[in-house]
């Protein structure tokens, strides 16, 4: 348990620091004063360096940067018109802070996803049915199923490869299989029911069925090009997959339901961590990918909505209500807090009750 929960502070607090890093440098970049850099929201501990108070928050699901002369969801301060006020910067001025904070999310996963390839090589799936990993709590390892056991056959159907045993699981979310495996010398035979989870794919959102196991990788060494390329190709995909499961929701083709919220990146953090370091990095690289995404939405109280709002000054030619914007603020806070209850509230039985 101390592990998963240190594990998460470890995973939020690298995204979050990212992220308000590059609020706080682009902000510092262009002239405008950073009043406060907070890790966290409530203020457990601050400290005063020239004109930003650094702050330590005691709810750890975040973090932010406030500028002078920024109407958001802090609150707005008195605009003066002074030179180092974030309303009299310029729209591209303006805009680059805003997005910032995405851009060095997306900057971030890539970096972790191109180290991983040049310490550890590109991982490629061994085509055979041997376990590679065991995820605690499942039911694969109840019934006693070790890394290194070759899976001989599901419901009496003989499987020759990952592939054919990952589809005959998957086939069956929440159902009784009987798997047979070899473990050294011996024949071991169980029955156990799959849990089921909500994946994402070429073919929608669907549930399929688990029973906790990995298949080995074969690691092949990359070149400093080859890395930097795997990088940016992982970063891609991320990004392909997190758009198409945006879409899906506004399509209906998922729900709710299929979203990770904090709860989960709880339980995702613990069981990465003890996964080994390069699972764990990438997990974090998939988090701040994820998120960076999630905030250029056009939502009010993400930077997608402060983007909206700069946008519409460009082209209106004058500043939107400061009324009109903490308004706006206000309605995307509650809706925001709304939707991570009800996602919570679906984690925990997803991964701590079911």
């Amino acid at each position: 348990m101390l592990l998963t929960f240190v594990s998460f502070i470890v995973v939020l607090g690298v995204v979050v620091f990212v992220h308000e890093a590059g609020h706080f440098f682009a902000a510092k970049a262009v002239g405008a004063r950073v009043e406060a850099f907070s890790l966290g929201f409530g203020k457990l501990i601050g400290i005063k360096r020239g004109e930003t108070e650094y702050r330590l928050g005691y709810i750890p699901l975040g973090g932010y940067v406030k500028i002078s002369g920024m109407i958001d969801e802090f609150g707005g301060d008195e605009i003066t018109g002074e030179p180092w006020e974030f309303q009299s910067k310029n729209t591209l001025q303006k805009a680059f802070v805003i997005t910032a904070g995405v851009l060095m999310n997306f900057l971030l996963g890539f970096i972790l996803y191109t180290g991983i390839a040049w310490v550890k090589g590109e991982a490629v799936i061994d085509p055979s049915p041997v376990i590679g990993s065991i995820s605690q709590g499942f039911p694969a390892e109840e019934a006693g199923l070790l890394p290194g056991d070759r899976i001989l056959s599901v419901d009496g159907n003989a499987i020759a490869s990952w592939e054919e045993f990952r589809d005959a699981v998957h086939a069956k979310p929440a159902m009784d299989v009987n798997l047979v495996w070899l473990s050294g010398a011996d024949t071991v035979a169980a029955t156990m029911t799959t849990k089921s989870q909500a994946i994402m794919d070429d073919d929608g959102a669907r549930d399929v069925g688990m029973v906790g196991v990995g298949p080995n990788f074969n690691r092949e060494p990359v070149t400093i090009g080859e890395g930097v390329s795997l990088g940016a190709r992982m970063t891609v995909n991320v990004l392909g997959l997190s758009i198409k499961s945006i879409q899906m929701l506004f399509t209906g083709q998922a729900s709710v339901k299929d979203l990770t919220g904090p709860a989960g990146i709880v339980y995702l953090s613990g069981e990465t961590a003890r996964a080994g370091w390069e699972t764990f990095l990438g997990f974090i690289a998939l988090i701040s990918i994820s998120i960076g995404l999630l905030n250029i939405l056009p939502f009010p109280v993400l930077d997608g909505g402060h983007l909206v709002f700069i946008l519409i000054e460009a082209v209106i030619r004058r500043p939107v209500s400061g009324r009109i914007k903490i308004v706006a603020q206000n309605v995307g806070m509650v809706l925001l807090l709304a939707l991570v209850l009800v996602v919570t509230y679906h984690d925990i039985f997803r991964f701590f009750i079911d």
